[in-house]
């Protein structure tokens, strides 16, 4: 295998250097057209990893990767098996029980054997009930529960060892029994009364096998020294207890169903009490760890709706404070490399800024699985929090092992730290339904299909992470890959990228993945110019004693210069007191480089070429225009936005946009007599009102006043036009001189006043 991966990878064969320190200098070697600044995409935490895709890589929910453990599959197929419920390893000998035809295995030296039902038991067994006729349910009485389908068959849900070290097995559905198994020969020892199912056996230090039961909830202890004494235990008001386990204490612990309880019995008087109420319906695993803390998987089978991934929840504000290990000395990281990525702000696209800054701890969903920490004196902690389906729990050394559906993911746990992290990945399977752990490896059992697992100590001679595509908003120059890492000697990274323009990682326009290189320092990607980017990081482990630790990835990328875009550019004229004529002229304008822009307005009469400046380097989104500054008529606006701020005068750009006509009309309308009729005391006063570019607005009249104005209609009754005719009738003058002054305003508030003399005879 060594020579193999020196072949494929030359660059682990090289002599091994010092301990190095890497800092990356910004910057890119561009062309001149184009602008100079660069953004950095940092993939930090367990958040953005998981947006990836790993294979024999442990991804951590603090956002490290390290290479796998190595697997084996020493059987990857059972017959007439879709699940594997529990394992036991004893003297080398790894015991399978399975569902759903109830059979146990034995894999040894290489070879499967399947000992019970041997064919001869099965010869035995007494024909179904004539109830069980029909998928083995009994009759749904006031005294029984009818089984659910997927339990209707023989199953092995729970196994153990008794003092002597002899294999212990519950039986399930059509019979409900203990078995023992002895020189080959499997023993019924117990009958539990009022049971169907047992899906937990614990052992206590005096030999007693207490099994914890279904439909019932009822716990049963059996003594192999005195087998008549054997029976009912404790019965609890559940519908059945999953999980059991004896303390130091001695006192007997019991997880249920339905009602998601954690009872605490004391085997002497057998009086319970409720240790936790979990806002869980089932505790499906409960064990003691090293510290003596009692640990307990907390779950609900409907959740699996609901499934994600843990690191997608936004991490807690920080973690327990731990105590940290000794610091390796220079022997031991001697020909190790060690990278860093230096501190960039500047044009840094952070994903987990947000996620680190200070803040509460988000809420759980409400039907998450919950992995609990209970101390001896009874506090409880929530050390795990996941939208998957929890199934076995196992210690290993200082960690917790789970086992969950439906994507067979197994976690670890360190419950100090709280950390946690995907160990194993079953590409095939859809749970991890058990597991069993003998020194530093560790036996998994899977459902959809049965495989047995082989968890190694050592770790895998390669995996690779595949990350998430990578926006640069545009086609970009895609520079630097770096990583913050320890690489301790005998192991490596290396790293291959593609590039596209589509936001589909399967779309077969995308680039050929580049050659593998190593990394020793900042490493130029390869790939072409394009908007998406995607890196995959290839882990080497030599002889599998070490493993690569990446504790994050940055990807530079320049976008070349684009030109400013103004969105849109208006001209609404001012209605405010004092500012009769004035214009208030607003833009809008976006710089996909995140370039500063400064503006120029221009402005020309409709039909004409020539632009004329009316202000240039501008900063603020608007500009307030005097448009008695310019003679009357028809305008059109121009907004031109550069990014010259940013750029050298080589490489700024503009970009500008036309607004619609604006009319500019500062002059009153002209008001046309037509005809002035006299009748007695009645004045009849024709005209007509003209405005060379706005709508008439409004007309009044008043006869020997300045207050009393009355509001004149044109003949039409309608304000629409700039040329509109008018009648006014004036009745009951008294004789004499008379003056009647007319107002006329257009849409643009310009006003114009005109009078007119009338005398009225007497009589």
């Amino acid at each position: 295998m060594k020579h193999e991966l020196e072949k494929t990878h030359p660059g682990l064969n090289r002599r091994s250097t010092p301990t190095l320190l890497v800092c990356l200098l910004l910057g890119l070697p561009l062309a001149p057209s184009l602008a100079v600044t660069s953004k950095i995409t940092h993939h930090r935490t367990g958040t953005d990893l998981l947006k990836g895709e790993a294979k024999d890589i442990v991804i951590s929910s603090q956002g490290t990767l390290e290479l796998g453990r190595a697997w084996e599959t020493p059987v990857d197929a059972f017959e007439d098996v879709w699940s594997i419920n529990s394992i036991v390893v004893s003297g080398g000998t790894v015991f399978i029980g399975t569902s759903p035809n109830g059979g146990i295995f034995k894999y040894s030296l290489g070879q499967l054997t399947k000992i019970y039902p041997t064919e001869s038991q099965q010869q035995d067994q007494p024909p179904p009930k004539q109830e069980d006729a029909d998928d083995t349910n009994e009759p749904n009485d006031a005294n029984t529960v009818e089984a659910p389908e997927h339990l209707a068959n023989d199953h092995i849900f729970a196994m153990s060892t008794d003092v002597a070290g002899r294999l212990l097995a519950g039986i399930s559905g059509k019979e409900c029994k203990l078995v023992r198994f002895e020189a080959g020969k499997a023993e019924t020892v117990f009958e539990p009364n009022d049971a169907r199912y047992i899906f937990a056996i614990a052992t206590d230090e005096k030999g007693n096998i207490y099994l914890g039961t279904g439909p019932e909830g009822k716990i049963y202890r059996f003594d192999p020294f005195s087998p008549a004494s054997a029976g009912l235990f404790y019965d609890s008001a559940d519908k059945n207890i999953l999980s059991l386990a004896i303390g130091e204490d001695g006192f007997v612990y019991a997880g249920s169903d339905d009602r998601g309880l954690i009872y605490r019995i004391n085997p002497h008087t057998r009086r319970a009490t409720v240790l936790y109420d979990s806002d869980q319906p089932e505790i499906t695993a409960l064990l003691f760890g090293p510290d003596q803390a009692l640990y307990a998987a907390a779950t609900s089978a409907e959740i699996a709706k609901a499934e994600a991934k843990f690191a997608r929840q936004l991490p807690s504000a920080g973690r327990p404070e731990v105590k940290t290990k000794k610091a390796k000395t220079d022997a031991e990281t001697e020909g190790g490399r060690q990278l860093q990525i230096p501190n960039t702000n500047k044009g840094s696209a952070d994903n987990s800024a947000k996620a680190k800054a200070a803040m509460p701890k988000p809420p759980k969903p409400d039907k998450a699985s919950h992995i609990y920490r209970i101390s001896k004196d009874g506090y409880v902690t929530d050390i795990f929090s996941e939208m998957v389906v929890l199934f076995s729990l196992a210690p290993q050394q200082q960690r917790l092992l789970v086992g969950t559906g439906n994507s067979a993911q197994l976690y670890a746990i360190e419950p100090a730290s709280e950390e946690a992290s995907v160990l194993y990945e079953d590409e095939q399977a859809s749970q991890i339904t058990a597991a069993s752990i003998v020194g530093d490896d560790a036996y998994l059992g899977t459902s959809n299909p049965a495989k047995l697992i082989k968890l190694s100590r050592r770790f895998a001679a390669e995996g690779n992470y595949t990350s998430d595509l990578i926006d640069a908003g545009q086609p970009a120059r895609w520079g630097k890959l770096q990583v913050e890492a320890d690489i301790p000697a005998g192991t490596g990274i290396m790293v291959a990228s593609r590039s596209g323009n589509v936001k589909d990682v399967n779309d077969p326009t995308f680039s050929d993945w580049t050659e593998p290189e190593e990394i020793t320092g900042p490493l130029q990607l390869r790939c072409p110019l394009g908007r998406f980017c995607q890196y995959k990081l290839i882990f080497h482990s030599g002889e599998g004693q070490k493993s690569p630790l990446v504790r994050g990835i940055a990807v530079a990328s320049t976008v070349p210069n684009l030109a400013p875009k103004v969105e849109s550019v208006s001209a609404e004229r001012v209605k405010a007191a004092g500012k009769t004529g004035t214009f208030k002229i607003s833009y809008k304008a976006q710089d996909d480089n995140e370039d500063k822009l400064i503006y120029k307005i221009d402005f020309r009469k409709v039909a004409r070429t020539t632009w004329i400046e009316l202000k240039d380097e501008l900063e603020a989104d608007s500009f307030e225009w005097d448009g008695k500054t310019v003679e009357d008529g028809r305008y059109e606006i121009r907004i031109t936005a550069s990014d010259e701020r940013d750029n050298t005068p080589a490489t700024s750009l503009t970009g500008s946009r036309i607004s619609d006509p604006v009319i500019i009309d500062n002059t009153g309308p002209v008001i046309k007599q037509d005809a002035l009729e006299k009748e007695g005391g009645t004045v009849t006063l024709k005209l007509r009102a003209l405005d060379e570019f706005s709508a008439i607005g409004t007309v009044d009249y008043t006869v020997d006043s300045n207050e009393q104005w009355r509001r004149a209609l044109p003949d039409d009754l309608v304000y629409d036009t700039s040329n509109e005719n008018f009648t006014i009738v004036i009745e009951d003058l008294k004789a004499g001189e008379h003056i009647i002054a007319v107002r006329v305003s257009d849409d643009a508030d310009n006003t114009t006043y005109k009078t007119f003399e009338v005398t009225v005879p007497n009589g």
